[in-house]
């Protein structure tokens, strides 16, 4: 689902699941984010370049969660009957402008590992992906500010800075870019 008029994304739909991933029931997003019980899915993608940089997104300043702050290249919920797979393509096109027909030539997505995160305000069951690729990108205004490529040593120093989201810096955690 494209972005839309916030009203319009805070009435979008998502499944509610359980720790197994099976679905429960549907739910408008507005409930899931405001309700940590109710587990809903979602996809982080990293992007990496040749030299191993990872690509990060910078979320508008208009987002309500995190705005402003440094997060995984690409990320998004799951749509309704989507696939982890699926939703991952679809996020990289609506956010950096990656048809989802180049992937296969960019070596295809490679599942990095999955997780709950759960915050006081939202609970998600999280796929990441590892996708290497080097741009261009078209990034979605709406969603982000600002992009750019960086070194493991600056994502370590930016690591407890307030510069990156506090799921951004678990998931460097689980990579084993920071500790």
């Amino acid at each position: 689902m494209s972005p839309g008029p916030a009203t319009e994304k805070e009435a979008e739909l998502l499944e509610v699941v359980d720790e197994t991933g099976t679905v429960l029931r549907l739910a408008p997003r507005s409930e899931c984010h405001g309700n940590p019980s109710l587990m809903h899915r979602a996809v982080h993608i990293f992007v990496r370049d040749r030299a191993g940089r990872v690509f990060l997104q910078r979320r508008a300043l208009s987002k309500h969660i995190q705005p402003g702050k440094w997060d995984t290249s690409v990320g998004g919920h799951v749509d309704p009957g989507e696939s982890f797979e699926t939703a991952a393509a679809r996020e990289l096109e609506e956010e950096l402008g990656i048809d989802p027909k180049r992937l296969k030539k960019l070596g295809g997505l490679e599942h990095r590992h999955d997780y709950i995160w759960k915050t006081r305000i939202e609970t998600e069951q999280v796929r990441t992906f590892e996708l290497a690729c080097e741009g261009p990108f078209q990034l979605h205004p709406e969603e982000i500010d600002d992009g750019r490529f960086w070194t493991e040593a600056e994502l370590r120093e930016a690591v407890g800075q307030d510069l990156l989201t506090p799921n951004l810096e678990h998931e460097l955690a689980l990579l084993g870019i920071s500790r």
